[in-house]
């Protein structure tokens, strides 16, 4: 029989301990969990480099120094789901003594290092695609937000029928709003890429495409708690090269990458003789793998090309600032998106969020969308507002709170009153009060700050009238507007985001009630 050891037993332990709050923060659409396990986002690596919380990075690279690359199989949430794709593969397979089988192969350095640099390098420059694409917490996010709680959502709502048959009504219907054709299909590759490597590499991505992998394996390579061999004790079974799922471990030599290992320990568990032990290793007691050495032709290869990649990022951060520069002038040919509040500007938004979908799913009125490419590829998959049925809630901050990058910069109550997102511009040509000579005033009746309110026009009607200095741009208008398919007032995005006049309280009216007030 199979023995477990300890240390796999405590990593699986507290894996589930971190993975379950963190795939249950995204698919929850009840709003029962308690809102502090955004903390749990908030430790993720990248987001947290990103959003400038570097005593976070720190420590995770202390810690990576010390043990090795745990953060990869108990924290990182895409890591602990490869780690469930790779257990339902195993799942009805007739396994040859008793495991699945990789096998050990060659890292590609190059190629992963000169990646990671290129991510990191246009990250800092501004230019965050790559970051977006690769980071392993981002693509977990969009694939819990728009493939897993969507099915959860029609289960509940399938659920909710056959109560409904049977007089039951202690569920109810919840539409499936925040997901798009986009969005959907960005988090189908994401899927499909990860049970595709899975399947036929184990972790590749996680040592070849991931950033966060690359950045950890700097440190990892000289940890000081590493996986080691017992070369009189090991028999050649190689058990534990088959179960290494990052392909790490070298039976030929009895030696392990610990550049690559993700700290799965599945090995110690596989090993029938006891010849692998997790154990300190001092420096003087170590042998230096041959892809560490300082001045090989293959180090220097790669130093050079690493740096031609890095060099190659500077014409494209330029590129990049001419564009922004220029887009000021070009605003008719490309509508600008309105950005949740705390997002201070659309340069510091597109530059920090990483499309993690986190907001879009926490959002309880549900006006937060990912864009598709309506705003242009380098806003891809970002969440914006959208004003089709919902607004922006007037004293929510839900979404400033629980940003893992600080895209959205928290925000008190009393600053959401008055961060003016965008000001609401009223279309007279198409209201109904002006094209039917209708009462309406819908519009005026939704905001919460005066500043849409209503003015005599013909006789007896009155008409919407904007005043920008008391507008915040919450969207309250213009979902509510009747008129179809264009609206009559429409928010406009601030590229800058300002502060808007607070409104003037209304004075009390002193009023005398006679009888019973009617």
């Amino acid at each position: 029989m199979k023995k477990l050891h300890f240390l796999k037993v405590l990593r699986v332990v507290l894996a589930i301990l971190f993975f379950v709050p963190v795939l249950l923060f995204f698919i929850d659409f009840t709003g029962k969990l308690p809102g502090q396990l955004h903390v749990l986002e908030h430790l993720q690596l990248l987001p947290a480099l990103l959003g400038g919380m570097y005593g976070i990075f720190l420590c995770w690279m202390v810690l990576t120094l010390v043990l090795g690359r745990i953060y990869c199989s108990v924290i990182c949430p895409a890591g602990i789901l490869q780690d469930v794709i790779n257990r339902i593969c195993c799942i009805g397979k007739k396994k040859k003594k008793g495991v699945r089988r990789f096998r050990y192969h060659a890292p590609p350095n190059v190629f992963r290092y000169i990646l990671a640099a290129v991510t990191f390098g246009l990250a800092v420059f501004g230019v965050t695609e790559l970051c977006m694409l690769l980071d392993p917490y981002s693509n977990f996010g969009r694939i819990a937000a728009n493939l897993f709680r969507p099915v959860v959502l029609e289960g509940n709502n399938l659920l909710a029928d056959g109560l409904h048959k049977t007089g039951n009504y202690s569920l109810y219907h919840v539409a499936v709003t925040s997901v798009t054709a986009v969005s959907l299909t960005a988090a189908g590759i994401a899927l499909v890429l990860f049970v595709g490597m899975v399947v036929f590499r184990g972790r590749y991505f996680c040592n070849t495409l991931c950033p966060v992998g690359t950045l950890l394996s700097v440190a990892s390579r000289y940890s000081i708690f590493r996986i080691v061999f017992d070369k009189k004790a090991c028999i050649g079974c190689r058990l534990c090269e088959y179960t290494c799922k990052a392909e790490a471990i070298d039976p030929k030599t009895m030696t392990v990458d610990m550049s690559r290992c993700v700290g799965c320990f599945n090995c110690l568990s596989s090993c029938r003789k006891d010849a692998l032990a997790y154990r300190p290793v001092l420096p003087v007691n170590r042998a230096i793998p041959a892809t560490a050495t300082a001045m090989s032709p293959d180090s220097r290869r790669t130093f050079l090309v690493t740096g031609v990649a890095l060099a190659s990022t500077l014409p494209l951060a330029v590129l990049k600032a001419q564009q922004e520069k220029r887009g000021k002038e070009s605003n008719d040919l490309l509508s600008r998106p309105v950005t949740p509040p705390g997002s201070l500007n659309l340069t510091h938004f597109k530059d920090k969020c990483t499309a993690c979908h986190l907001c879009v799913t926490k959002c309880p009125s549900h006006v937060l969308r990912p864009a598709g490419l309506e705003y242009g590829f380098n806003y891809l998959l970002k969440p914006y507002m959208a004003y089709i049925d919902s607004y922006c809630n007037y004293e929510c901050v839900i979404c400033s709170e629980i940003c893992p990058t600080h895209a959205l910069r928290p925000l008190t109550v009393e600053e959401k009153k008055t961060a003016q997102i965008g000001i609401a511009r009223f279309f007279i040509d198409l209201c109904i009060v002006h094209t039917e000579e209708n009462d309406c005033g819908a519009c005026s009746e939704h905001c919460p700050t005066q500043a849409v309110h209503m003015v005599p026009y013909k006789g007896t009607l009155t008409i919407p009238q904007v005043e920008p200095e008391l507008c915040i741009g919450c969207g309250g208008c213009e979902s509510i507007c009747p008129v179809r398919p264009v609206r009559a007032i429409l928010v406009e995005a601030n590229e800058t985001h300002l502060t808007a006049k607070k409104p003037k309280e209304e004075e009390a009216l002193d009023i005398n009630i006679d009888e019973f007030g009617f």
